[in-house]
């Protein structure tokens, strides 16, 4: 992976630690996984809890270079934190869709639906 002209490398304890979180998924992340795993939204593949560089990405598809993240309550006091990394993640050619725990648990057929119309409107 290339971030401003230079190769970066994602650290070992990083793949560790996300290794550790696909198993425990919130309960947010255990829903839309459902329905994104096994290509069944258009065919398109994602990892779930996939490292790249220090950070890790609910969710991501490298054929569209789309990141998926769920936000939980303790983002409502990070989000410098999260503008930070989504620029980081941008700037290496990803794409981040936020949404909220509360929009995935209440409402997972219209995250769905944003997922898709991204995914659908990527060049082929």
């Amino acid at each position: 992976m290339i971030y401003n002209g230079q190769k970066i490398d994602t650290p070992k304890y990083v793949i560790e630690l996300a290794r550790e979180q696909r198993i425990k998924l919130t309960l947010s992340e255990q829903l839309i996984w459902s329905k994104l795993r096994n290509k069944q939204l258009h065919g398109y593949r994602f990892r779930c809890q996939h490292p790249i560089y220090r950070y890790i990405l609910d969710f991501y598809c490298h054929e569209a270079l789309l990141a998926i993240e769920i936000d939980g309550d303790i983002h409502k006091y990070q989000k410098e934190y999260d503008n930070y990394r989504d620029d980081f993640i941008a700037n290496i050619g990803i794409t981040t869709l936020r949404f909220s725990a509360d929009e995935v648990i209440n409402s997972l057929d219209s995250v769905l639906e944003q997922i898709a119309y991204i995914l659908l409107k990527q060049p082929v």
